[in-house]
């Protein structure tokens, strides 16, 4: 009985080795012949015509596939310090709202609109710099899981989320203790990440998990985006990052460090930022990210490969 289920298994592999060999010489020779337009053009314009041409949904997923790969390989302390410096980073997106706020006023008519655009800054600096943010990690590396699902993969996965996490938390948190008790904010503007921090607190815990599945699923999406991005990088990353902040969706890294700022002046218990903020965030985002985008990004490619 054993005999005959390993040959099954052994005949199902290569049927999907062959299938995936014939789907890519028939999406070679697509390639190849020139469309009835391109038959009149030169050689150099229907290069042209190559280079203008968008990346295939099959061509991002294997970008992002081969990234996550090479993440879930690399070593504890790497991700570790980079998670620590993507927490440090993203607490910018609160102190550059802050510094519009104070700026613009409170009673600003447009202020959410305008002091948004400060909470892209700190995800501008984390994913260009390529450090460690556990969102967008929702996805990349999620797709090598879904791939080739396995014990192995799983555990790396799960390693690398709780060291990114943790890490992530542990930057967010440093930075909001220099923000509150470091003297390095003018009061006017300590005053204003507590008004933006109150307001993140107000939410209730399942608000905060619902507001997190949109950023989650928009950090993941631009993930997906950005190898198709050819030079817009910043613009795509500002764009979606400026939505969540205006809409008023929850993001863990980023909520994380108004969170903390509230309880280290000691207006929240520790228990109650992590089960009623920090955790239903978390939840949130990880649907978003991975239930909703990764799963949709990969059951569009998965009879192309």
């Amino acid at each position: 009985m054993m005999q005959h289920s390993d040959s099954n298994e052994n005949k199902q592999t290569i049927s999907d080795e062959a299938k995936s060999r014939n789907m890519a010489s028939q999406r070679e020779n697509r390639e190849k012949t020139p469309a009835p337009t391109e038959k009149s053009l030169t050689g150099s314009e229907r290069e042209a015509v190559a280079e203008h041409g968008r990346l295939s949904s099959l061509t991002v997923y294997s970008i992002i596939l081969r990234e996550g790969e090479e993440e879930l390989q690399r070593p504890v302390s790497s991700l570790w310090w980079s998670g620590v410096a993507a927490g440090l980073g993203i607490s910018t997106s609160v102190l550059a709202e802050a510094v519009l706020r104070t700026h613009l006023g409170s009673a600003h008519s447009y202020l959410t609109i305008i002091e948004s655009l400060g909470y892209t800054l700190g995800f501008i600096l984390v994913i260009l710099s390529r450090l460690q943010l556990f969102t967008e990690n929702t996805i990349t590396v999620v797709l090598p899981l879904l791939a080739s699902p396995s014990k192995n993969r799983f555990i790396c996965t799960a390693r690398l989320w709780g060291v990114v996490l943790a890490a992530n938390l542990v930057g967010t948190f440093i930075t909001a203790a220099i923000a509150m008790h470091g003297g390095v904010l003018t009061q006017e503007i300590l005053d204003s990440v507590l008004q933006i921090s109150r307001h993140v607190a107000a939410l209730s815990p399942m608000e905060t998990l619902l507001r997190g599945i949109p950023a989650g699923f928009f950090i993941a999406a631009i993930v997906w985006m950005l190898p198709s991005a050819k030079g817009s990088e910043v613009l795509v990353v500002m764009l979606f990052t400026w939505l969540i902040a205006a809409g008023e969706f929850t993001h863990v890294i980023a909520g994380s460090n108004e969170i903390f700022s509230l309880v280290l002046i000691g207006e929240m218990p520790f228990a109650a930022a992590f089960l009623q903020h920090i955790g239903p965030m978390l939840m949130g985002n990880i649907i978003g990210g991975t239930g909703l985008f990764a799963m949709l990004a990969y059951g569009q490619i998965r009879e192309e490969m």
